[in-house]
């Protein structure tokens, strides 16, 4: 079997498992989902949800979270770790959208990547769910299941997974298929304990890679 044929037979699986797999962070608006991703580094989304929840009723749009004092945004956002370099992200990157973009998210790609903070997970993250193109989203979930299933090849740098997973993956399925290991790797093929294999859809076609 082929990686194609590989990556064909795992996303028709998964979807079947997941058939309603989404984003597990919460927003109602575009700009929101920038902010909590950037939150959601080294952090669990449900955390994520909670805390957000106090920082929109403080600062309700992108001209007041712009307008913020960085300190206030840091004693928010501190439950979510790292409070002193997200809450610098978040302001600049929310000045960035007020003043350079009238207060929304450049559809660019390249231009998203060039907000103050986010990387090209990120990235990814908002061109998919946002506006609905093209994306491989390299997270840690992705990077371990992919290598686990056979996908890659012991490969851990998130741009070289997603690039490799470009040649393989049908554009159209990207977005969903990584929201879909997200769920697989918390549910099934887990980090922290050993795989439960027993119970996985995939395991008469996984390589187990890296277990």
């Amino acid at each position: 079997m082929t990686k194609e044929e590989l990556a064909k037979e795992i996303i028709e699986r998964l979807k079947v498992e997941y058939p309603d797999a989404g984003c597990t962070l919460d927003y109602d608006q575009a700009w929101k989902l920038l902010v909590s991703v950037r939150l959601a580094a080294q952090c669990t989304d449900a955390r994520v949800n909670v805390v957000v929840e106090t920082l929109y009723d403080k600062y309700p749009t992108v001209d007041a979270l712009a307008d913020a004092d960085v300190a206030d945004i840091e004693e928010i956002v501190r439950p979510c770790g790292l409070g002193k370099s997200k809450a610098r992200d978040i302001s600049a990157c929310m000045k960035t959208l007020k003043e350079k973009y009238d207060g929304k998210i450049p559809r660019d790609f390249k231009a998203v990547l060039a907000l103050p903070g986010v990387g090209r997970k990120s990235a990814n993250l908002i061109m998919g769910d946002v506006f609905g193109e093209p994306a491989i989203v390299t997270d840690t979930h992705c990077i371990r299941l992919t290598n686990r299933m056979g996908l890659v090849d012991g490969i851990k740098d998130p741009k070289k997974v997603e690039m490799a997973l470009w040649e393989i993956i049908p554009p159209k399925e990207g977005s969903d298929f990584c929201h879909r290991l997200v769920f697989h790797g918390r549910e099934i093929c887990t980090a922290r304990t050993k795989p439960h294999c027993e119970r996985c859809c995939l395991e008469d076609i996984c390589s187990k890679n890296g277990v």
